[in-house]
């Protein structure tokens, strides 16, 4: 496989399948932001300590997003069939650590949280916030030319927990998350 082409100096590039699209495309730009979120995943693992029990969960989330791109990258009228193995076991794999997550954090007061607070939350909030866009962005495409449902479902589960791991990762360090409160003086 070469990297460089020249094929898309013209601003276009091919989605799977073999059609030709612009760069603009809906399915390159979801695409662009799914490739985003899994590279500030990327930034969250290599922020981790090595032995962090974070790291698989991760790199299945990690694994799940390239997968999910090829399914992105597929349009609904393609004559040729994606053999890319849907990632619905990584789905259940993430619900089960977003219960985890709730179960460990219940005796905890959830509220939004300004992001910050320490690295390895702030990254998760980039996260989840990457994946929020991603979400918008996915929505319009399943409402243009459609795409499998679990894929919204998955990218809106990241988001929940990506929001769960940036208050875990506060609690871990013995910070209190800076709570977001309507009427600051009601402390």
């Amino acid at each position: 496989m070469r990297i460089t082409t020249k094929t898309g100096d013209k601003g276009q590039t091919s989605l799977f399948g073999g059609s030709r699209v612009d760069k603009d495309h809906i399915r390159v730009e979801c695409n662009g932001l799914m490739d985003e979120l899994n590279s500030r995943i990327g930034m969250i693992r290599v922020s981790l300590a090595e032995d962090n029990d974070w790291h698989d969960g991760l790199i299945q989330i990690q694994t799940d997003i390239m997968a999910m791109m090829s399914h992105i990258a597929t349009p609904s009228d393609c004559p040729k069939e994606n053999k890319k193995k849907h990632p619905t076991e990584g789905l259940q794999k993430l619900e089960n650590w977003v219960v985890e997550l709730n179960d460990k954090l219940s005796e905890e007061k959830l509220a939004f949280i300004l992001p910050g607070g320490n690295q390895i939350s702030a990254l998760c909030h980039l996260a989840r916030t990457a994946a929020r866009t991603a979400e918008r962005k996915l929505v319009s495409l399943s409402k243009a030319d459609g795409i499998l449902e679990y894929i919204l479902n998955y990218v809106n589960r990241m988001s929940d927990l990506f929001f769960l791991l940036a208050y875990d990762a506060m609690k871990e360090a013995g910070d209190n998350p800076d709570k977001w409160m309507l009427f600051p003086s009601q402390k």
